[in-house]
């Protein structure tokens, strides 16, 4: 299992959360599920996305950490925050640009996906792939991805002028090299009468508040 990779296509996400409930079965999970389910638009329709870390070849959470918590092994695999280093600080909930680690607050601790490290690392499967029945979350060798699937694995995203590489690959449309994240994009400027960006106060204590567990 060394050529298998992790590939998400969130268009097949049947909003089941059969890989929430299962992720908290990992053994060193606790019963704490690290997936994050999200709606897209939950006003207008029910399609889900499933949210696990994408495992960043140059992990912005761990270059932001003051404690030196947040490791990245050999393999790729991004770790949560080791316990007795973490100090809480958030930096890495505010750093990340896909929006993954969560502070823990029961635990004083950031905790995120892992992809099952104490899985794969022996030669299984993650627990949410094990699971997943329309195969959203998908563990496996890139060929029979590329087989048997119209989208094409992507696994480099574009915030503004930095390209982001990751270990977790996206499906998207066959034609595209990499995936473009504009936050501007997703504003709906349109629709209000203030600007948002002039409103916000100094600091993000609204985004670091969205980003806690609470246990």
């Amino acid at each position: 299992m060394t050529n298998y990779e992790f590939f998400i296509d969130q268009s097949r996400c049947i909003g089941c959360q059969a890989c929430v409930q299962a992720c908290g079965e990992c053994d060193t999970h606790r019963g704490t599920s690290m997936i994050h389910f999200e709606y897209v638009h939950r006003e207008t329709g029910v399609q889900a996305a499933p949210v696990v870390c994408m495992h960043c070849e140059d992990p912005t959470c761990a270059k932001v950490c003051p404690a030196d918590a947040i490791k990245q092994d050999d393999d790729g695999v991004v770790l949560s925050a080791a316990k007795p280093r973490c100090v809480s600080c958030s930096n890495c909930v505010i750093g990340c640009p896909f929006g993954v680690p969560k502070m823990q607050v029961s635990f004083e601790l950031m905790m995120k996906c892992d992809m099952c490290y104490d899985r794969t690392s022996v030669g299984k499967k993650p627990m949410c792939a094990t699971v997943c029945p329309s195969e959203a979350l998908y563990y496996g060798p890139r060929e029979h991805i590329e087989k048997h699937r119209r989208e094409k694995p992507v696994n480099e995203f574009q915030f503004g002028q930095q390209t982001v590489r990751t270990k977790v690959n996206m499906m998207t449309a066959p034609d595209r090299e990499s995936i473009g994240i504009d936050v501007a994009d997703y504003m709906p400027l349109g629709e209000m009468d203030f600007d948002p960006m002039f409103e916000a106060r100094d600091g993000a204590p609204d985004a670091a508040e969205l980003a806690v567990w609470e246990g």
